[in-house]
């Protein structure tokens, strides 16, 4: 069937235009069933003469019983919601409706302010305000006062009417303000203003007057000034088209994969299929845990040597198994102390990344680790104090004389100690403030202190938030020293030799120490020169800096900034948004908390006024800008930048994305920024092989195929990262990154609230290339994406390939992006590879 058979007909005789419905061939009927029939039946209650001629003519032929055939602009309209999913889904739908109804309504009748609650706009109570004044027109009710439950049930049964027509209808409506029946280029910008309001997309608002004549070009093209009904109905065909041949394409993969993720051999039986889960989880896991493994093996075999060391000494006698279980517990706390200094050393461990050791330890998870060990330390604290204040101490203070003298005697000077003491002694006044400062750091530490979750009361209220953990981890050199303390002034070990405390965190101290004091050392090698500095409406700062000499990374990595007009000892991680080929270095910071803020207040005082930059496409992009002091002539006019110092580079997950055949990147908000290196050293290595030989192409190694996933939910962020999308349409001429960006402020396709604009965007990147979302020649999704699908392509399209899965961004997509990575690598020849960021 061609495109002209599977669409709205219109057939022309005389003066007369009329439609014409196809209909599909109903082959389920058995032949006796089947009659001719006439072609006299549409969508209206009347035949016109040009339907009557038409059906005389074809009445002699055997044409089988049929029914009216959807068109494409009928399966899209389809979609043209005007309720939420859980408002209009089937069964039992108007009960939820009634019940809020009867929630919000007023002496028995709804008022249109609360109609957007009612239909699950809550959110776009303006949008849903004129669908009500709509749908009062179109019923002939006056709701000045507000609507009956049966003019509600009424009302409900329009927006969920399964006649595609009628949904239309309502949307022209709603469109046509003075009832007419024709679209004026206002009626449409209006309607574009309460589209864009209910998606958040202020840019789109202040250029609907554009969009709306956009419209009119397309649909009027005789210049009578309105567009009719059928017209806005070409334009949904036309947006709808687009899609058909990819949702075709996604039908195939979805078959293929569905092919590959049956049922496997290996599954079918609970035993086996347990065996296999664990196998996999082995093969995908081995790493940390044959590291756990190493740890936990390391404790118990230092626990169970000296709790037999003690089982043997004559404090046994007195004390018992409490002072085994203590001794086993501090030497394990030993380790641990000085272990945890490990996974923070992040020179050494970046240095480490570059070796052999990367194939057999796990850097990527040197925080878990960290905050594992901690776990260990809190576990020994507890076992080492509980046991000591509530068994060994009482012990002590109440074994008769005799027995003390003679097992303890020479320990304690032949003078029993009391309980006051014990704990009043050097080692008990180092182990309680040690409590207190671990405590203390370890509780500002947790998630809920440290992102700045609890909210204290003044004057309490700095003891949230990242500065807060920062400083009260560096109460930790106290709680070393005074370790050392507690642990050379010991009751029942005398020998300096037998007192290994210093012998355990000496050379982790040292190493961490070291670390540190040549960063400040060479602070002076790392101050840097801005050369550019920009200042984005979605509150993100962009930093160009001069590359210090001998700085070298790789793309992924990042580095730590330094303000000292703000603070001369806070240091912030930010990603290399730069590419190892770029003679420059460059961050983008999202101003999130007080430091960032601050960062972006200095940077603003020295940013010029607002410019406004006409970009070729028409639209106007606002933003402050700072220049590089050469770009000056008059002196005078030159910017006083904050001093900058950076630190770094140091190793993340994403520097290792050359070891795959396949990339998957996906980024959420300013979580892309990782990303954004990887697909600029992308673009330098397409130039390059672009005046290279064949012989260097077939050579060369890392990943031939990039999918980038970006999702932000403001429209503002796109300011930033609309340069990144520009070079990828620019320069890769081979299609080797495929960018998907999503904007989820828009409510998803489908939804009557987003039709409009989705029309608009499907007009405006047909004619210019240009997205009217992001301004820039890569198109935007609406809502979130389908993280299930996108992974079902991946493995039908690179079956048998390693794909790296890099991904950055908050916690709460974590879990899912790692199921699934399980869940294809099991069921499908492909293998995912996750690796993660959090933020």
């Amino acid at each position: 069937m061609n495109e002209e058979e599977g669409s709205a007909k219109w057939m022309l005789d005389t003066i007369e235009v009329d439609r014409k419905a196809d209909v599909p061939i109903n082959e389920d009927l058995p032949p006796e069933k089947t009659a001719c029939t006439n072609y006299s039946g549409g969508t209206t209650s009347t035949s016109s003469p040009v339907k009557q001629r038409n059906a005389s003519a074809v009445q002699p032929c055997p044409v089988p019983k049929m029914g009216r055939l959807h068109s494409a602009a009928a399966r899209g309209l389809n979609g043209l919601r005007f309720m939420d999913g859980a408002t209009c889904k089937e069964g039992d739908a108007w009960k939820p409706v009634e019940k809020r109804f009867n929630q919000n309504a007023v002496d028995g009748r709804l008022p249109r302010d609360k109609f957007g609650a009612v239909i699950g706009m809550a959110d776009s109570k303006e949008f849903a305000g004129e669908l009500f004044d709509t749908l009062a027109r179109r019923s002939k009710v006056d709701a000045s006062n507000g609507i009956t439950i049966d003019e509600m049930r009424k009302f409900w049964e329009d927006m969920t009417s399964q006649d595609i027509d009628s949904r239309l209808h309502i949307f022209f409506d709603m469109c046509d303000k003075n009832g007419d029946g024709k679209l004026s280029e206002d009626e449409v910008r209006e309607v574009l203003v309460l589209s864009a309001s209910a998606n958040k997309l202020n840019k789109l608002k202040q250029q609907a007057s554009v969009y709306a004549a956009l419209i009119m070009e397309e649909l009027d093209p005789d210049h009578q000034g309105y567009i009719d009904i059928w017209q806005l109905e070409t334009l949904l065909r036309g947006m709808v088209s687009s899609t058909e041949e990819s949702s075709s394409s996604s039908k195939l993969k979805r078959s293929q994969t569905l092919t590959k993720t049956m049922i496997p051999r290996g599954y079918r039986h609970p035993v086996i299929k347990h065996l296999s889960k664990t196998a996999e989880f082995m093969n995908e896991n081995w790493k940390r845990v044959w590291v756990l493994g190493l740890w936990l093996t390391v404790n118990v075999i230092l626990f169970v040597y000296k709790f037999k060391q003690y089982r043997h000494k004559a404090a046994f006698q007195v004390m018992g198994y409490c002072v085994c279980v203590a001794k086993g517990a501090a030497e394990t706390l030993k380790f641990n102390m000085a272990l945890i200094l490990l996974p923070v050393c992040r020179r050494t461990l970046t240095k480490l990344r570059s070796t052999f050791l990367y194939r057999l330890i796990p850097f990527d998870d040197n925080i878990n680790f960290h905050k594992t060990i901690s776990a260990g330390i809190a576990i020994g604290t507890f076992l080492h104090v509980i046991m000591h204040v509530s068994c060994d101490f009482p012990r002590l203070v109440h074994c008769p004389g005799d027995k003390f003298r003679r097992y303890l005697g020479i320990d304690f000077n032949f003078r029993q100690p009391t309980y006051g003491d014990l704990v009043s002694s050097i080692p008990g006044v180092t182990g309680i403030v040690m409590i207190m400062l671990m405590t203390f750091a370890f509780t500002l530490a947790t998630h809920s202190f440290r992102r700045n979750v609890v909210k204290l009361p003044w004057p309490f209220h700095h003891l949230a938030g990242f500065n807060a953990f920062w400083y009260a981890h560096h109460l930790l050199v106290v709680v070393y020293a005074l370790l050392i303390v507690h642990g050379y002034f010991l009751f029942l070990t005398h020998q300096w030799f037998k007192k290994t405390t210093w012998m355990y965190i000496l050379f982790p101290v040292c190493l961490y120490a070291s670390e540190r004091t040549l960063t400040s050392v060479y602070d002076h090698n790392h101050h840097v020169d801005i050369i550019k500095a920009i200042i984005y409406t979605g509150n993100v700062l962009a930093l160009y800096m001069s590359k210090p000499p001998g700085f070298r990374y790789k793309s992924g990595m990042y580095l730590f900034v330094k303000c000292p007009d703000i603070s001369n000892f806070e240091w912030h991680p930010f990603s290399i948004t730069s590419a190892p080929g770029d003679d420059y270095l460059s961050v983008h910071i999202r101003t999130l908390g007080d430091w960032t803020t601050a960062l972006k207040e200095k940077f603003a005082e020295a940013c010029e006024p607002p410019s406004i930059v006409l970009p070729t496409n028409g639209s106007r992009l606002v933003r402050m800008e700072t220049r590089a002091r050469t770009d000056y002539e008059d002196q005078s006019l030159q910017p006083n930048f904050p001093r900058i110092i950076v630190k770094g580079p140091y190793g993340a997950p994403a520097q290792n994305y050359n070891k795959y055949d396949i990339l998957l990147l996906i980024g959420l908000g300013i979580g892309a920024t990782p990303f954004i290196s990887i697909i600029k050293d992308l673009l330098h290595l397409m130039k390059q092989q672009q005046n290279s030989s064949t012989q260097d192409l077939v050579e060369r190694k890392g990943p031939h195929r990039a999918y980038f996933y970006w999702v932000t939910r403001e429209q503002g962020s796109f300011e930033w990262f609309k340069g990144v999308m520009d070079d990828i349409a620019d320069h890769d001429t081979d299609h080797v990154i495929e960018m998907h960006s999503y904007l989820t402020s828009v409510y998803e396709e489908g939804d009557a609230r987003s039709a409009l604009i989705a029309m608009v965007q499907s007009l405006q990147h047909a004619k210019n290339g240009v997205d009217v979302v992001s301004e820039s020649r890569i198109r935007t999704h609406f809502a979130r994406p389908n993280w299930k699908k996108v992974f079902g392509g991946l493995a039908s399209t690179h079956a048998s390939s390693r794909i790296g899965v890099f991904y950055c961004g908050s916690a709460m997509l974590t879990k899912q992006l790692k199921e699934l990575c399980q869940e294809f690598s099991l069921n499908t020849t492909t293998r995912f590879q996750f690796h993660k960021e959090n933020f």
